[in-house]
């Protein structure tokens, strides 16, 4: 009986050490985007560049092509809205 109860919570311990690395793992994932103009502008033409084919993209699919986080994409679009490069239909973002 002893034995079983020794197994069982060597199970359970077992169980959490492997849910902590998972937390763990989860954390380190996590990007920090330097938010200032020199970034937003080198964002900016990684969008621009992205939507240069003159196709209306997503911003799921404009982060996918330009090959940056959607949080950079975001941030590239913010820049190109404010100077009026871009135009948008509600759901797709193209050119102006």
């Amino acid at each position: 009986m002893a034995e079983k109860k020794a197994t069982a919570k060597k199970a359970t311990e077992t169980k959490a050490a492997a849910a902590k690395k998972t937390t763990v793992k989860k954390a380190a994932a996590k990007t920090v985007l330097a938010v200032n103009a020199e970034n937003a502008g080198f964002k900016a033409g990684d969008v621009y560049q992205a939507l240069a084919a003159g196709k209306a993209l997503t911003v799921k699919e404009i982060a996918k092509a330009a090959k940056i986080s959607e949080e950079e994409t975001l941030l590239g679009l913010g820049w190109l809205f404010k100077e009026g490069k871009l135009a948008n239909d509600g759901e797709k973002v193209t050119l102006a």
